[in-house]
């Protein structure tokens, strides 16, 4: 019994939008030009789209097959060869075994998709077993590997190109000519350039040798294994020519040979022939590799896997001297500089000395990092008058140079002016008239306590701005005396033997609102000096103390003071435009927050020409209130500047710039006191013995509060 196909409901077209039936078809072309076949199997995809009965033909392309690929019938209802007219292929047409003949071509279906099997079945329609397709001649054909008869003789390099583009392999050998007439042993350098397999050797020769100065010894080129001589003309290029008809070049007949009869193969050198101890000859010299580079030794050791990579020593001969000929320099005359000098010797028209310009890159003014460091010293002497002499010492990083500038008190005898131009300074003590170099002064050599002999002048210095201490702290590593880690080592090894004693005596007692030890500086410093002695210099203390400061500042001058100052200079000056200035600070303060940032306050009092020093506008902005974020309360400005409100007694008539510029304090800028646990922390000292009782309460609570 036949089953009954199931009848499905009519649907309208577009519930079959996107779905198509795929068949696979070939058909047979006759070709009359080829040769040695008659016809081709082309197979093509032929797509039947169920929304509306439309039908495709696509040929899949084939690599160098000589046919225009692709779309043979573009999507459309095809028609029925048949006397009927207005009839089309239908999914009744098309089935695996069909010849359907479109447009007077006969194709043969032979395979399915898995959708179009299982749609067919659904519909009723049986569906045949795939069937093979035919072999193409013409394909069998050209499987066969057929020599050409103008074949292609370029050479393939370029992935060899990407993949070590500059990458070079350097070994280190030398020449042995010692058997020839004043020979000599020839230092080389070769060059194996991965990208090409190529090699260039280059020869070290000494200076003042007597020989050539040209480094090439070989240029770059492919070096043969074997040498016999010269190539002919023409045996390197690519094409041999062949004259087949006669020797007459009117009549002759000239093709390419394609058997390559004419050709000269040669080996050459490649990167796994070379290594330490390898001999290689190059055009008949003997060539022994005796080191290569950090870049050849990791080459070798990632593909070759080599590990051995002991250098040979280079051979020497017996009568050959290589003396390091140096440059004989006249003693210094003490005319001009040292640099300038020398230049005399060196060439006949002589250049200016040259300066490091890296090191000038690095140090030069940028921004508000001016690079200069400045100290407060005193001039130490025999003669009375100058004991009391105050001078402001220039260290510029940028060239190490030094400048001295005096600071003269009024009715002293002495002038406020430069001292000492900016210049380099000798160190005492050292014979200059001498073909040695003499040796300067470092940045390193400045620092708060060190005694300097400056051009037969001696001087102490007292303290540094705060720019000074910070950058000095900063790059610790090149100032011994600002590098906390050094200095804490030092007190560490000085105090062990009396570390019981030290906080007996120089423990502070406790704070009872804070809940901290708070020990005075000077406490700090009568410590050190006691226990350290001169072991510690003062700068040194005062890096500890900035370290461990507990940040509670010296006022140097007070409030009361900065604005008597102030009022003594508007009361000279006559200047009333007080509300004029309360203008300019509600325009520039939109929001009316009462306050604005420092930068802004500085350069409004500069634009309405308030005629104050700048140190003294610095000191007043320094003594005024400000917010959380930093910003500064102008209404407490325009009261520090009314002379109407709480006026103060006209002050004495003094320097201004001198009096409130960091050379006029005595004590130096680290704080009122420092924070004695953490310091007590950091030293990590155990007591050694058995101490008082009170001794063990303080470490105790010294313990608890650390933790």
């Amino acid at each position: 019994m036949h089953r009954a196909p199931r009848i499905l409901p009519c649907l309208p077209g577009f519930s079959f939008d996107k779905n198509r039936l795929m068949f696979k078809a070939f058909f047979q072309e006759t070709m009359q030009e080829k040769w040695k076949t008659a016809f081709h199997i082309r197979v093509v995809n032929i797509s039947f789209f169920l929304e509306d009965g439309t039908m495709k033909i696509v040929e899949p392309s084939v690599d160098n097959s000589g046919l225009e690929q692709g779309i043979l019938v573009r999507r459309q209802r095809i028609p029925i060869p048949d006397q009927v007219k207005y009839r089309y292929y239908d999914i009744l047409d098309l089935n695996v075994g069909k010849e359907p003949e479109i447009y007077g071509r006969v194709y043969k279906i032979v395979d399915c998709d898995k959708f179009t099997r299982k749609f067919l079945n659904r519909m009723g329609i049986p569906v045949p077993d795939p069937i093979d397709i035919p072999k193409d001649p013409y394909s069998e054909i050209r499987k066969v590997e057929v020599f050409p008869k103008r074949p292609n003789r370029m050479v393939d390099t370029l992935g060899s190109f990407l993949k070590y583009d500059r990458q070079v392999l350097r070994f280190y050998g030398y020449w042995d000519d010692t058997e020839s007439l004043h020979g000599i042993i020839h230092d080389l350098e070769l060059h194996y350039y991965l990208s090409d397999n190529t090699m260039e050797i280059k020869e070290n020769v000494p200076s003042n040798a007597g020989r050539d100065s040209g480094p090439m010894f070989v240029k770059r080129m492919k070096i043969p294994k074997f040498y016999t001589g010269l190539q002919p003309i023409g045996a390197e290029d690519r094409f041999t020519i062949l004259n087949v008809l006669g020797e007459d070049t009117r009549q002759g007949y000239y093709i390419v040979d394609s058997l390559n009869t004419g050709k000269i193969s040669a080996d050459y050198y490649k990167d796994n022939e070379l290594s330490i101890g390898a001999e290689i000859s190059v055009f008949g010299r003997k060539i022994v590799i005796t080191d290569m580079d950090a870049f050849t030794k990791e080459y070798y050791r990632k593909k070759y896997g080599l590990d051995d990579f002991t250098p040979l020593i280079q051979p020497r001969k017996d009568d050959e001297l290589y003396q390091k000929m140096e440059r004989y320099i006249p003693p210094y005359n003490g005319f001009g500089s040292y640099e300038d000098s020398l230049g005399n010797c060196i060439t006949m028209i002589p250049k200016p000395p040259q300066t490091d310009f890296i090191k000038f890159l690095y140090h030069d003014k940028q921004g508000f990092n001016s690079h200069v460091l400045r100290f407060r010293a005193k001039m130490i002497s025999k003669i009375p008058n100058n004991e009391d002499r105050q001078f402001i010492i220039r260290v510029f990083l940028m060239d190490d140079t030094v400048s001295i500038f005096e600071l003269a008190k009024r009715n002293s005898g002495f002038q406020r002016s430069l001292f000492q131009k900016r210049m380099p300074v000798m160190l005492p003590d050292q014979d200059i008239f001498t073909s040695k170099k003499p040796e300067y002064y470092k940045p390193q050599d400045f620092y708060i306590g060190a005694h300097l002999n400056l051009c037969d002048f001696h001087f102490e210095i007292m303290s540094a701005d705060i720019y000074a201490l910070r950058y000095m702290e900063l790059y610790c590593g090149k100032f011994p005396k600002a590098n906390k880690k050094l200095i804490m080592e030092k007190l560490r090894e000085s105090l062990q033997p009396v570390y019981n004693e030290f906080i007996q005596t120089y423990a502070p007692p406790k704070d009872t609102e804070d809940n901290i030890r708070i020990l005075k500086y000077e406490k700090l410093k009568e410590a050190l000096r006691q226990y350290v002695g001169d072991k510690i210099t003062e700068h040194e203390i005062i890096t500890i103390a900035r370290y461990y400061s507990s940040h509670e500042k010296i006022e140097h001058k007070s409030r009361e003071y900065v604005r008597q100052l102030l009022h003594t200079e508007l009361h000279r000056f006559l200047w009333h435009d007080l509300d004029r200035l309360k203008e300019d600070l509600h325009h520039w303060d939109r929001d009316r927050t009462g306050f604005l940032p420092r930068e802004f306050l500085y350069t409004i009092l500069r634009g309405c020409r308030i005629p104050i020093d700048v140190e003294l506008l610095n000191s007043m902005l320094d003594h005024l209130r400000r917010s959380e974020d930093g910003k500064i309360d102008y209404n407490d400005l325009l009261q520090f500047m009314n002379v109407k409100i709480d006026p103060l007694p006209l002050a004495a008539p003094v320097n201004v710039k001198t009096a409130l510029w960091w050379a006029s304090e005595k004590d130096p800028d680290c704080g009122e006191g420092i924070n004695w646990c953490e310091f007590i922390k950091d030293l990590n000292i155990k007591a050694e013995g058995n101490a008082a009782e009170n001794d063990k309460d303080i470490e105790t609570q010294l313990v608890h509060m650390t933790h």
